[in-house]
Protein backbone atom coordinates (compact mmCIF):
# COMPACT_ATOMS: atom_id res chain seq x y z
CA UNK A 1 0.00 0.00 0.00
CA UNK A 2 1.32 3.54 -0.93
CA UNK A 3 0.57 7.01 1.18
CA UNK A 4 1.28 9.54 -0.65
CA UNK A 5 1.71 12.83 1.74
CA UNK A 6 3.37 16.07 1.84
CA UNK A 7 6.46 16.67 2.07
CA UNK A 8 6.06 18.61 5.36
CA UNK A 9 4.29 15.54 7.23
CA UNK A 10 6.94 12.98 5.83
CA UNK A 11 9.04 14.37 8.63
CA UNK A 12 6.11 13.81 11.13
CA UNK A 13 5.29 10.16 9.46
CA UNK A 14 5.14 7.54 12.53
CA UNK A 15 4.42 3.71 10.60
CA UNK A 16 4.27 0.59 12.11
CA UNK A 17 4.02 -0.94 9.03
CA UNK A 18 7.66 -1.94 7.36
CA UNK A 19 6.46 -2.38 3.89
CA UNK A 20 5.12 1.16 3.59
CA UNK A 21 7.05 2.90 0.89
CA UNK A 22 6.50 6.59 1.33
CA UNK A 23 6.20 8.54 -1.55
CA UNK A 24 6.95 12.37 -1.63
CA UNK A 25 5.24 14.35 -4.64
CA UNK A 26 6.93 17.64 -4.58
CA UNK A 27 4.81 21.09 -5.32
CA UNK A 28 3.77 22.01 -8.82
CA UNK A 29 4.45 25.91 -9.38
CA UNK A 30 3.09 26.48 -12.95
CA UNK A 31 4.85 29.49 -14.74
CA UNK A 32 2.92 31.77 -16.92
CA UNK A 33 3.99 31.34 -20.57
CA UNK A 34 4.78 34.88 -21.15
CA UNK A 35 6.95 34.83 -18.16
CA UNK A 36 8.85 32.10 -19.93
CA UNK A 37 9.06 33.94 -22.90
CA UNK A 38 10.16 37.10 -21.64
CA UNK A 39 13.23 35.36 -19.58
CA UNK A 40 13.79 33.03 -22.93
CA UNK A 41 14.30 36.53 -24.60
CA UNK A 42 16.40 38.29 -21.90
CA UNK A 43 18.74 35.36 -21.65
CA UNK A 44 19.32 35.35 -25.35
CA UNK A 45 19.90 39.26 -25.58
CA UNK A 46 22.43 38.33 -22.73
CA UNK A 47 24.16 36.17 -24.75
CA UNK A 48 24.49 37.77 -27.61
CA UNK A 49 26.03 40.79 -25.80
CA UNK A 50 28.31 38.72 -23.98
CA UNK A 51 29.49 37.12 -27.34
CA UNK A 52 30.12 40.94 -28.96
CA UNK A 53 32.27 42.39 -25.98
CA UNK A 54 33.91 38.95 -24.86
CA UNK A 55 34.80 38.57 -29.14
CA UNK A 56 34.48 41.78 -31.28
CA UNK A 57 36.56 40.68 -33.81
CA UNK A 58 35.68 36.82 -34.65
CA UNK A 59 31.65 38.53 -34.55
CA UNK A 60 32.02 41.40 -36.93
CA UNK A 61 34.25 38.42 -39.20
CA UNK A 62 30.92 36.44 -39.17
CA UNK A 63 28.60 39.68 -39.81
CA UNK A 64 29.84 41.79 -42.03
CA UNK A 65 29.50 39.46 -44.93
CA UNK A 66 26.12 38.23 -44.18
CA UNK A 67 25.37 42.50 -43.80
CA UNK A 68 26.98 43.10 -47.19
CA UNK A 69 25.41 39.74 -48.83
CA UNK A 70 21.89 41.17 -47.66
CA UNK A 71 21.97 44.80 -48.26
CA UNK A 72 24.32 44.85 -51.90
CA UNK A 73 23.93 41.17 -53.15
CA UNK A 74 25.49 37.81 -52.96
CA UNK A 75 28.74 38.66 -55.36
CA UNK A 76 29.65 41.54 -53.22
CA UNK A 77 29.04 38.77 -50.04
CA UNK A 78 30.96 36.10 -51.72
CA UNK A 79 34.02 39.26 -52.52
CA UNK A 80 34.24 40.20 -48.97
CA UNK A 81 34.70 36.39 -47.64
CA UNK A 82 36.91 35.95 -50.28
CA UNK A 83 39.33 38.91 -48.91
CA UNK A 84 38.71 37.79 -45.39
CA UNK A 85 40.47 34.29 -46.43
CA UNK A 86 43.02 35.79 -48.59
CA UNK A 87 44.06 38.79 -46.35
CA UNK A 88 45.28 36.01 -43.32
CA UNK A 89 46.50 33.32 -45.71
CA UNK A 90 48.95 35.79 -47.27
CA UNK A 91 49.73 37.68 -43.93
CA UNK A 92 50.91 33.93 -42.11
CA UNK A 93 52.65 33.14 -45.28
CA UNK A 94 54.82 36.81 -45.46
CA UNK A 95 55.07 37.34 -41.32
CA UNK A 96 53.87 33.83 -39.44
CA UNK A 97 55.16 35.10 -36.27
CA UNK A 98 53.46 38.55 -36.18
CA UNK A 99 50.00 36.08 -37.68
CA UNK A 100 50.37 33.61 -34.72
CA UNK A 101 50.58 36.01 -31.84
CA UNK A 102 47.85 38.11 -33.15
CA UNK A 103 45.58 36.26 -34.81
CA UNK A 104 46.48 32.68 -35.10
CA UNK A 105 47.03 32.56 -30.97
CA UNK A 106 43.42 33.60 -30.27
CA UNK A 107 41.76 31.66 -33.24
CA UNK A 108 43.08 28.49 -31.25
CA UNK A 109 42.55 29.54 -27.81
CA UNK A 110 38.50 30.49 -28.67
CA UNK A 111 38.38 27.17 -30.28
CA UNK A 112 39.68 25.34 -26.94
CA UNK A 113 37.84 26.99 -24.99
CA UNK A 114 34.24 26.11 -26.48
CA UNK A 115 35.31 21.95 -27.75
CA UNK A 116 37.88 21.31 -25.32
CA UNK A 117 37.18 23.19 -22.02
CA UNK A 118 33.66 24.78 -21.98
CA UNK A 119 31.61 21.12 -23.74
CA UNK A 120 33.72 19.08 -20.57
CA UNK A 121 33.88 21.62 -17.69
CA UNK A 122 30.82 20.43 -15.54
CA UNK A 123 31.30 16.57 -16.40
CA UNK A 124 35.55 16.90 -14.94
CA UNK A 125 34.65 19.44 -12.49
CA UNK A 126 32.09 16.96 -11.20
CA UNK A 127 34.02 13.27 -11.45
CA UNK A 128 36.57 15.18 -9.98
CA UNK A 129 34.92 16.18 -6.99
CA UNK A 130 36.12 20.08 -7.72
CA UNK A 131 31.78 20.87 -7.69
CA UNK A 132 29.90 21.14 -4.97
CA UNK A 133 25.74 19.95 -5.09
CA UNK A 134 23.95 22.83 -2.76
CA UNK A 135 20.27 23.23 -2.45
CA UNK A 136 19.77 20.80 -5.18
CA UNK A 137 21.72 22.38 -8.18
CA UNK A 138 25.35 21.79 -9.08
CA UNK A 139 28.23 24.53 -7.90
CA UNK A 140 30.64 24.60 -10.58
CA UNK A 141 34.28 26.80 -10.46
CA UNK A 142 33.88 29.37 -13.25
CA UNK A 143 35.58 28.93 -16.66
CA UNK A 144 37.04 32.31 -17.13
CA UNK A 145 39.35 32.44 -20.52
CA UNK A 146 41.58 30.10 -22.45
CA UNK A 147 44.52 31.76 -23.36
CA UNK A 148 46.89 30.01 -25.74
CA UNK A 149 50.99 30.00 -26.14
CA UNK A 150 53.22 27.92 -28.82
CA UNK A 151 53.01 24.89 -26.12
CA UNK A 152 50.39 25.06 -23.83
CA UNK A 153 46.89 26.36 -23.09
CA UNK A 154 46.70 28.35 -20.04
CA UNK A 155 43.59 28.05 -18.58
CA UNK A 156 42.34 30.88 -15.65
CA UNK A 157 39.84 29.61 -13.39
CA UNK A 158 38.11 31.18 -10.46
CA UNK A 159 37.30 28.90 -7.53
CA UNK A 160 34.71 28.35 -5.47
CA UNK A 161 34.20 30.07 -2.66
CA UNK A 162 35.71 28.50 0.54
CA UNK A 163 37.76 26.18 -2.09
CA UNK A 164 41.89 26.19 -1.04
CA UNK A 165 44.55 26.03 -3.70
CA UNK A 166 45.06 22.41 -2.37
CA UNK A 167 41.99 21.25 -3.47
CA UNK A 168 43.30 21.67 -7.03
CA UNK A 169 47.11 20.61 -6.93
CA UNK A 170 45.57 17.21 -5.25
CA UNK A 171 43.70 16.98 -8.62
CA UNK A 172 46.14 17.74 -11.10
CA UNK A 173 46.21 14.18 -12.68
CA UNK A 174 42.21 14.41 -12.91
CA UNK A 175 42.21 17.37 -14.70
CA UNK A 176 45.05 16.53 -16.85
CA UNK A 177 43.24 13.20 -18.37
CA UNK A 178 40.03 14.87 -18.33
CA UNK A 179 41.26 17.42 -20.96
CA UNK A 180 43.21 15.37 -22.90
CA UNK A 181 46.43 16.67 -21.42
CA UNK A 182 49.70 15.23 -20.47
CA UNK A 183 50.35 16.80 -17.11
CA UNK A 184 48.47 19.66 -15.87
CA UNK A 185 49.98 22.46 -13.37
CA UNK A 186 48.59 24.66 -11.00
CA UNK A 187 49.52 28.84 -10.72
CA UNK A 188 47.56 30.95 -8.33
CA UNK A 189 47.24 34.69 -10.02
CA UNK A 190 45.64 36.62 -6.91
CA UNK A 191 43.08 35.44 -4.01
CA UNK A 192 40.37 33.09 -5.29
CA UNK A 193 41.74 32.85 -9.37
CA UNK A 194 44.33 29.74 -10.96
CA UNK A 195 45.93 29.26 -13.77
CA UNK A 196 45.80 26.18 -14.40
CA UNK A 197 48.37 25.18 -17.50
CA UNK A 198 48.05 22.10 -19.99
CA UNK A 199 51.00 21.94 -22.47
CA UNK A 200 49.49 20.56 -25.63
CA UNK A 201 53.26 19.75 -26.73
CA UNK A 202 56.38 18.93 -25.33
CA UNK A 203 59.10 22.05 -26.43
CA UNK A 204 61.81 19.95 -24.53
CA UNK A 205 61.49 16.50 -26.06
CA UNK A 206 64.65 17.78 -28.67
CA UNK A 207 67.78 17.86 -27.02
CA UNK A 208 69.76 20.81 -27.06
CA UNK A 209 73.31 21.63 -28.38
CA UNK A 210 75.50 23.66 -26.01
CA UNK A 211 74.75 26.75 -25.72
CA UNK A 212 77.48 29.35 -27.44
CA UNK A 213 80.07 31.18 -24.87
CA UNK A 214 79.53 34.67 -24.88
CA UNK A 215 81.62 37.10 -25.58
CA UNK A 216 80.59 39.28 -22.67
CA UNK A 217 81.93 38.75 -19.63
CA UNK A 218 79.06 38.55 -16.93
CA UNK A 219 78.67 36.69 -13.51
CA UNK A 220 75.07 35.48 -14.59
CA UNK A 221 72.57 34.80 -14.63
CA UNK A 222 74.22 32.01 -16.90
CA UNK A 223 72.06 30.88 -19.76
CA UNK A 224 72.72 27.24 -19.58
CA UNK A 225 69.62 26.15 -21.13
CA UNK A 226 65.72 26.54 -22.53
CA UNK A 227 62.34 26.59 -20.37
CA UNK A 228 59.42 25.07 -20.93
CA UNK A 229 57.80 28.23 -22.85
CA UNK A 230 60.95 28.49 -25.09
CA UNK A 231 62.74 31.25 -23.65
CA UNK A 232 66.37 30.92 -22.43
CA UNK A 233 67.00 29.38 -18.96
CA UNK A 234 69.33 31.28 -17.37
CA UNK A 235 70.61 29.97 -13.87
CA UNK A 236 71.43 32.71 -10.99
CA UNK A 237 74.35 31.80 -9.22
CA UNK A 238 75.96 34.98 -7.71
CA UNK A 239 73.94 36.08 -4.58
CA UNK A 240 72.42 32.24 -4.29
CA UNK A 241 73.29 28.75 -3.72
CA UNK A 242 72.49 25.92 -6.02
CA UNK A 243 71.24 22.31 -5.41
CA UNK A 244 71.05 19.65 -8.15
CA UNK A 245 69.25 16.07 -7.44
CA UNK A 246 69.27 13.66 -9.84
CA UNK A 247 69.47 9.38 -10.63
CA UNK A 248 72.44 8.29 -12.46
CA UNK A 249 72.19 9.66 -16.26
CA UNK A 250 69.86 12.77 -15.66
CA UNK A 251 71.75 15.13 -16.41
CA UNK A 252 73.65 16.72 -13.71
CA UNK A 253 76.46 17.27 -15.56
CA UNK A 254 74.92 19.20 -18.15
CA UNK A 255 73.92 21.66 -15.60
CA UNK A 256 77.33 21.85 -14.25
CA UNK A 257 79.30 21.96 -17.34
CA UNK A 258 76.65 24.46 -18.77
CA UNK A 259 77.69 26.76 -15.80
CA UNK A 260 81.42 26.48 -16.24
CA UNK A 261 80.91 27.44 -19.62
CA UNK A 262 78.87 30.20 -19.23
CA UNK A 263 80.90 31.81 -16.93
CA UNK A 264 84.26 30.95 -18.68
CA UNK A 265 84.89 35.10 -20.44
CA UNK A 266 84.51 36.35 -16.57
CA UNK A 267 86.69 33.85 -15.42
CA UNK A 268 89.45 35.14 -18.05
CA UNK A 269 88.41 38.45 -17.03
CA UNK A 270 89.47 37.94 -13.59
CA UNK A 271 85.47 38.61 -12.17
CA UNK A 272 85.05 34.99 -11.38
CA UNK A 273 87.06 32.18 -9.68
CA UNK A 274 85.49 28.51 -10.38
CA UNK A 275 86.72 25.87 -7.41
CA UNK A 276 86.32 22.46 -8.29
CA UNK A 277 85.50 19.36 -6.05
CA UNK A 278 85.70 16.00 -7.79
CA UNK A 279 85.39 12.72 -5.46
CA UNK A 280 84.15 10.71 -8.26
CA UNK A 281 87.19 11.18 -10.76
CA UNK A 282 84.90 11.15 -13.63
CA UNK A 283 82.93 14.19 -14.50
CA UNK A 284 84.91 17.47 -13.62
CA UNK A 285 88.66 15.92 -14.22
CA UNK A 286 87.63 15.79 -17.81
CA UNK A 287 88.34 19.77 -18.12
CA UNK A 288 90.55 19.95 -15.06
CA UNK A 289 92.84 22.73 -16.44
CA UNK A 290 89.94 25.16 -16.35
CA UNK A 291 90.49 25.03 -13.08
CA UNK A 292 93.74 25.05 -11.96
CA UNK A 293 95.35 24.07 -8.18
CA UNK A 294 91.17 25.09 -7.80
CA UNK A 295 90.82 21.62 -8.31
CA UNK A 296 90.47 18.57 -5.59
CA UNK A 297 89.75 14.77 -6.06
CA UNK A 298 90.69 12.84 -2.81
CA UNK A 299 88.52 13.64 0.19
CA UNK A 300 91.56 15.24 2.47
CA UNK A 301 91.90 17.70 -0.63
CA UNK A 302 88.45 18.28 -1.07
CA UNK A 303 88.19 19.73 3.06
CA UNK A 304 91.35 21.67 2.18
CA UNK A 305 89.93 23.50 -0.67
CA UNK A 306 86.04 24.00 0.97
CA UNK A 307 88.14 25.10 4.44
CA UNK A 308 90.38 27.59 1.97
CA UNK A 309 86.93 28.98 0.80
CA UNK A 310 85.76 29.13 3.87
CA UNK A 311 88.84 31.57 5.01
CA UNK A 312 88.41 33.84 1.79
CA UNK A 313 84.82 34.05 3.04
CA UNK A 314 85.61 35.06 6.29
CA UNK A 315 88.06 37.84 5.27
CA UNK A 316 85.83 39.16 3.17
CA UNK A 317 83.02 39.33 5.85
CA UNK A 318 85.58 41.17 8.06
CA UNK A 319 86.79 43.93 5.27
CA UNK A 320 83.06 44.35 4.56
CA UNK A 321 81.65 44.75 8.14
CA UNK A 322 79.77 48.28 8.06
CA UNK A 323 81.13 49.03 4.50
CA UNK A 324 78.84 46.98 2.09
CA UNK A 325 76.07 44.47 2.36
CA UNK A 326 76.17 42.89 -1.00
CA UNK A 327 79.28 41.94 -2.96
CA UNK A 328 80.48 43.49 -6.50
CA UNK A 329 82.41 41.06 -8.32
CA UNK A 330 85.76 42.88 -9.26
CA UNK A 331 89.27 42.01 -10.03
CA UNK A 332 90.54 42.20 -6.23
CA UNK A 333 87.34 39.94 -4.77
CA UNK A 334 86.07 38.00 -7.60
CA UNK A 335 83.16 36.02 -7.24
CA UNK A 336 83.91 32.39 -5.85
CA UNK A 337 81.75 29.09 -7.49
CA UNK A 338 82.39 26.40 -5.29
CA UNK A 339 80.98 23.54 -7.73
CA UNK A 340 80.68 19.88 -5.67
CA UNK A 341 80.18 16.90 -7.93
CA UNK A 342 78.25 14.35 -5.79
CA UNK A 343 78.26 16.19 -2.61
CA UNK A 344 76.60 13.22 -0.42
CA UNK A 345 80.02 11.21 -0.98
CA UNK A 346 82.04 13.68 1.22
CA UNK A 347 78.79 14.40 3.52
CA UNK A 348 77.40 10.96 4.16
CA UNK A 349 79.45 8.37 2.47
CA UNK A 350 82.95 9.34 3.31
CA UNK A 351 84.42 6.74 6.10
CA UNK A 352 86.87 8.89 7.55
CA UNK A 353 84.44 10.52 10.23
CA UNK A 354 87.27 13.13 10.78
CA UNK A 355 87.06 14.55 7.54
CA UNK A 356 83.47 13.76 6.82
CA UNK A 357 82.92 16.41 9.67
CA UNK A 358 85.18 19.37 8.68
CA UNK A 359 83.83 19.12 5.04
CA UNK A 360 80.14 18.83 6.52
CA UNK A 361 81.04 22.16 8.46
CA UNK A 362 82.56 24.00 5.90
CA UNK A 363 79.70 23.92 3.36
CA UNK A 364 77.12 24.74 6.24
CA UNK A 365 79.63 27.94 6.60
CA UNK A 366 79.79 28.50 3.15
CA UNK A 367 75.93 28.04 2.75
CA UNK A 368 74.76 30.13 5.58
CA UNK A 369 76.97 33.16 5.07
CA UNK A 370 78.95 32.87 1.59
CA UNK A 371 76.04 34.21 -0.58
CA UNK A 372 76.67 38.12 0.76
CA UNK A 373 80.29 38.39 0.06
CA UNK A 374 80.38 36.33 -2.93
CA UNK A 375 81.28 33.19 -2.19
CA UNK A 376 78.52 30.93 -3.52
CA UNK A 377 77.92 27.19 -4.00
CA UNK A 378 76.60 24.57 -6.64
CA UNK A 379 76.49 21.53 -5.37
CA UNK A 380 75.22 17.79 -7.22
CA UNK A 381 74.06 14.47 -5.04
CA UNK A 382 71.70 11.34 -6.16
CA UNK A 383 70.32 10.87 -3.04
CA UNK A 384 68.91 13.76 -1.55
CA UNK A 385 67.69 12.23 1.71
CA UNK A 386 68.13 14.30 4.55
CA UNK A 387 70.45 12.04 6.39
CA UNK A 388 72.38 12.09 3.25
CA UNK A 389 72.64 15.65 2.94
CA UNK A 390 71.32 18.02 6.15
CA UNK A 391 72.26 21.40 4.74
CA UNK A 392 70.10 20.92 1.95
CA UNK A 393 67.77 23.57 2.83
CA UNK A 394 70.42 26.03 3.48
CA UNK A 395 70.01 26.19 -0.73
CA UNK A 396 67.90 28.68 -2.08
CA UNK A 397 67.77 27.48 -5.43
CA UNK A 398 66.89 23.93 -6.12
CA UNK A 399 67.11 21.68 -9.31
CA UNK A 400 64.79 18.38 -9.69
CA UNK A 401 66.33 16.18 -12.22
CA UNK A 402 65.03 12.25 -12.88
CA UNK A 403 64.03 11.21 -9.74
CA UNK A 404 63.32 7.76 -8.97
CA UNK A 405 60.72 7.99 -6.15
CA UNK A 406 57.74 10.32 -6.15
CA UNK A 407 58.63 11.47 -2.20
CA UNK A 408 61.90 12.43 -3.63
CA UNK A 409 60.63 15.38 -5.65
CA UNK A 410 59.07 17.27 -2.10
CA UNK A 411 62.73 16.19 -0.70
CA UNK A 412 64.49 18.31 -3.28
CA UNK A 413 61.97 21.32 -4.42
CA UNK A 414 60.12 21.22 -0.73
CA UNK A 415 56.73 20.35 0.06
CA UNK A 416 53.56 20.75 -2.17
CA UNK A 417 55.97 20.60 -5.19
CA UNK A 418 55.02 17.82 -7.22
CA UNK A 419 50.83 18.55 -6.56
CA UNK A 420 52.25 21.82 -8.04
CA UNK A 421 53.08 19.91 -11.25
CA UNK A 422 56.68 19.34 -10.71
CA UNK A 423 56.42 15.54 -11.99
CA UNK A 424 60.26 15.14 -11.74
CA UNK A 425 59.85 11.24 -11.27
CA UNK A 426 57.81 11.01 -14.65
CA UNK A 427 60.92 12.19 -16.81
CA UNK A 428 61.77 9.48 -19.25
CA UNK A 429 64.69 7.34 -18.46
CA UNK A 430 65.85 7.54 -21.85
CA UNK A 431 68.72 10.26 -22.59
CA UNK A 432 67.60 11.49 -25.94
CA UNK A 433 64.46 12.26 -24.22
CA UNK A 434 64.81 12.93 -20.26
CA UNK A 435 68.73 13.95 -20.17
CA UNK A 436 68.78 17.36 -18.82
CA UNK A 437 64.89 17.92 -18.24
CA UNK A 438 65.21 19.28 -14.68
CA UNK A 439 62.00 21.45 -12.34
CA UNK A 440 63.91 24.38 -11.16
CA UNK A 441 62.61 26.07 -7.95
CA UNK A 442 63.61 29.56 -7.09
CA UNK A 443 63.43 31.21 -3.96
CA UNK A 444 61.77 33.71 -5.06
CA UNK A 445 59.10 31.75 -6.05
CA UNK A 446 57.10 28.73 -5.37
CA UNK A 447 56.09 27.02 -8.24
CA UNK A 448 58.47 25.02 -9.98
CA UNK A 449 59.74 25.81 -13.85
CA UNK A 450 60.06 22.70 -16.18
CA UNK A 451 63.25 23.49 -18.08
CA UNK A 452 66.17 21.60 -20.27
CA UNK A 453 70.03 21.89 -19.60
CA UNK A 454 71.95 22.48 -22.38
CA UNK A 455 74.17 19.33 -23.32
CA UNK A 456 78.05 19.99 -23.20
CA UNK A 457 79.96 17.20 -25.25
CA UNK A 458 83.45 15.85 -24.60
CA UNK A 459 84.47 17.69 -27.50
CA UNK A 460 82.80 21.20 -26.27
CA UNK A 461 84.73 20.81 -23.34
CA UNK A 462 88.21 20.30 -24.70
CA UNK A 463 87.74 23.48 -27.07
CA UNK A 464 86.85 24.78 -23.58
CA UNK A 465 89.88 24.02 -22.65
CA UNK A 466 91.93 25.05 -25.51
CA UNK A 467 90.93 28.62 -25.61
CA UNK A 468 90.38 28.95 -21.51
CA UNK A 469 92.78 26.34 -20.16
CA UNK A 470 94.70 27.07 -16.86
CA UNK A 471 97.66 29.02 -18.79
CA UNK A 472 95.36 31.84 -20.09
CA UNK A 473 93.51 32.44 -16.47
CA UNK A 474 94.81 35.09 -14.01
CA UNK A 475 94.07 32.50 -10.92
CA UNK A 476 96.08 33.36 -7.54
CA UNK A 477 97.38 30.89 -5.37
CA UNK A 478 94.92 29.29 -2.45
CA UNK A 479 95.48 31.01 1.18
Amino acid sequence: MFKKLPGDEAQRLVSTTPDTAVVFRPAVVRTPALLTLLVFIWRTVAGLGRLLWRHPIASAVVAVPGVIWTLYGWPYGLGVVALLVAVPAVWGLVDRGSFRRLVGWRLLAFWRLVWVYRRHWQPVMVVSGLARHLDGRDCLPRLVKVTCTSWADLVEVRMLTGQAVTDWADRTEHLAHGFGAASCRVTVTRAGRLLLTFPRSDPLAVPMSAVPISAAASVGPVEIGRCEDGTPWRLRVHGTHVLVAGATGSGKGSIIWSTVRGLLPAVQAGLVEVWALDPKLMELSFGRDLFGDRYAAEPAACAELLEAAVKVMQERAGRFAGVRRNHIPTADDPFVLVVVDEVAFLTAYQPDKGLRLRISAALATLTTQGRAVGVGVLAALQDPRKDVLSIRNLFPDKIALRLDESEQVDMVLGDGARDRGALADLISPRPEQGAGVAYVRLETSPDPIRVRAAYVSDDDIRDMVAVFGADTLPLPEVA
